[in-house]
């Protein structure tokens, strides 16, 4: 064993500092949108990742804590938003609580399969839950991709979560 590894100090992974540990790895944010019937919800979101390309395949978490997460969880199919920087009003109302995401029509229309979408996010996909997993305080959400939608932009910036700030992961974090 490296003698600098066995002098490294361990602290217990209590709510503090599991938090920390994870405010310090950039995420890229998305916003999730459902309707189950009962009405649209919208949920930014850190925790989309791909799991399978054949077929294709993501996970996503959604917390107790969201009005949102009971919609989502039961929905069939959601939508999820890729957000770049120019979507960064939309991150932040989605993240809002107490406020009607969808108040503003110019913003959203629906698929023609009833999914609510924010018209003007470039990269988009439509997809059905396969599995529900409860994890602590939240339901991890396994979903089959059905459709996808990636309009051609001439710069795209995603749009980063760290450290509770928003951020640009533009052309100069390029290595």
């Amino acid at each position: 064993m490296n003698p600098t590894t066995a002098m490294e100090v361990w602290q217990a992974a209590d709510a503090e500092n599991f938090a920390c540990l994870f405010r310090a790895q950039p995420g890229g944010v998305t916003v999730i949108t459902a309707d189950d019937g009962s009405g649209p919800v919208a949920l930014t979101a850190t925790s989309v990742s791909s799991v399978s390309v054949v077929p294709p395949m993501l996970v996503l978490s959604a917390s107790d804590r969201s009005s949102a997460t009971p919609t989502i969880v039961a929905a069939e199919t959601l939508v999820v938003h890729f957000l770049d920087v120019v979507d960064l009003e939309l991150a932040k109302l989605a993240a809002t609580s107490g406020v009607d995401r969808f108040a503003d029509r110019r913003l959203w229309s629906r698929l023609p399969s009833g999914e609510p979408i924010y018209d003007s996010v470039a990269r988009k996909v439509r997809v059905r839950t396969v599995d529900r997993v409860r994890a602590g305080g939240a339901t991890v959400l396994i979903a089959q991709a059905l459709d996808v939608h990636s309009a051609p932009s001439a710069a795209s910036h995603p749009l980063v979560y760290h450290d509770r700030t928003w951020r640009d992961l533009g052309d100069s974090y390029v290595i």
